[in-house]
């Protein structure tokens, strides 16, 4: 597997990227990972490889190939191309020594893994099968990034050149088929394989968490977990706290624009920051909000599906998506019933929604429970590892399931 994003970062795509390979290996294959530094969503490297130029580890049974590449607090387009070059020529320049393997999978983004995986699977003469969780391209062009045009159109071409070298491409949801189309890729070798939730229910009362959390039983409080990015727009949920001095909104998690909502949100008291939790409290946090917010900038063309519904959905409560509607996410949250769909970059209709869900427990209650019997029902972890079993088995020249 080429995966930038790998344990122990335990945001974005690397549980999906680890728990696959953690899956091969418990299944008897030799599983090798090549991957760079722990960075994500902080974009900070992790201090416990400060330093490292290249590391190899073993991780659940995996070995674990580290190359170091830069990391860069603040995103241009400069620096992220800077960011997919050192990825890319230090993982072509120093390949794990593995052998010859039976496949290579790469997980999509970054534009350097995709890149890497169709090398070093030529290289080796096997199968190459990338998964997109989401293309560069179009988020470069939507993200608001300083030269986003001109990187999406590098990050296109690079993208074009992963995807139509793969044996099979897999794409997480349904709104990617098409853009895949468009690079070249032949839809006959276009394979749905949709992301699971990885991680476990709640496992403590939701008055016990709240109470450690020091939230008070008569507050009503908007939780948003994850990347604070560009793409995410969170200076919605900044300026509906701001409307409401009575509402508790908080953001747990990092990102390069942490520190640009810190300052947009100094005088406004009633949201506060969280550090990312660790995987055992995570999900009881998320269980003891009151609604949980999932948002993105009204220029996005939603493509893609935050991984963060997923846990969202687990949790059993109700959830905002303040989103494009149409997209991928849109859909996620109407199909999955746990939740309503107010405009992007709407603090008043967001505000309305949180409201209206406060104001009626009963209804707030059941779609909640909506989540959980959409995870039992689409979204279980077996289910999520056989596609991808599936996808590889068919790569290597098995029968279609």
């Amino acid at each position: 597997m080429v995966s930038t994003n790998y344990a122990p970062e335990h945001a974005g795509i690397g549980p999906y990227a680890t728990q696959i390979a953690e899956h091969w290996a418990r299944s008897g294959h030799e599983t090798h990972v090549l991957t760079g530094m722990p960075h994500y969503p902080s974009w900070s490297t992790d201090p416990s490889y400060a330093g490292v130029w290249r590391r190899s580890e073993e991780r659940g049974g995996v070995r674990v190939h580290r190359r170091r590449h830069t990391v860069p607090p603040r995103q241009t387009a400069a620096r992220r191309a800077l960011f997919e070059a050192t990825v890319l020529l230090h993982g072509l320049a120093a390949p794990p020594r593995t052998g010859r393997p039976d496949a290579v999978l790469a997980q999509m983004p970054s534009l350097a893994g995709g890149v890497l995986g169709a090398r070093l699977a030529a290289r080796w003469e096997v199968p190459y099968v990338p998964v997109v969780q989401d293309l560069m391209g179009a988020a470069a062009v939507q993200s608001g990034v300083r030269g986003g045009d001109r990187a999406a159109a590098l990050a296109e071409r690079a993208e074009s050149y992963a995807l139509r070298r793969a044996t099979l491409v897999g794409v997480i949801h349904e709104t990617f088929i098409g853009k895949v189309r468009a690079m070249g890729v032949d839809p006959g070798r276009i394979r749905l394989v949709p992301n699971w939730n990885h991680i476990p229910g709640p496992s403590r009362p939701r008055e016990e968490s709240r109470a450690r959390l020091g939230w008070r039983k008569g507050d009503t409080v908007v939780l948003h977990s994850g990347n604070m990015g560009l793409k995410q727009g969170l200076d919605v949920l900044v300026e509906t706290a701001r409307r409401d001095p009575a509402l508790r909104v908080v953001l747990m998690g990092d990102g390069n624009q942490r520190e640009v909502l810190g300052r947009l949100a100094a005088d406004v008291p009633n949201l506060v920051f969280l550090p990312p939790s660790d995987e055992g409290e995570f999900p009881d946090i998320l269980a003891a909000a009151d609604v949980l917010a999932v948002t993105q900038r009204a220029s996005v063309l939603d493509m893609s599906v935050p991984s963060k519904l997923t846990s969202y959905f687990a949790s059993g409560r109700p959830v905002v998506a303040s989103v494009a509607a149409g997209g991928g996410t849109a859909q996620e949250v109407l199909g999955s019933g746990a939740g309503v769909l107010v405009p992007p970059e709407d603090p008043d209709a967001l505000l309305a929604a949180v409201r209206r869900l406060a104001a009626d427990p009963v209804t707030a209650d059941a779609l909640g429970a909506e989540g959980p019997r959409h995870v039992a029902s689409h979204l279980s972890r077996d289910e999520g590892l056989a596609r991808i079993d599936a996808l590889i088995d068919e790569a290597l020249g098995g029968p279609r399931t």
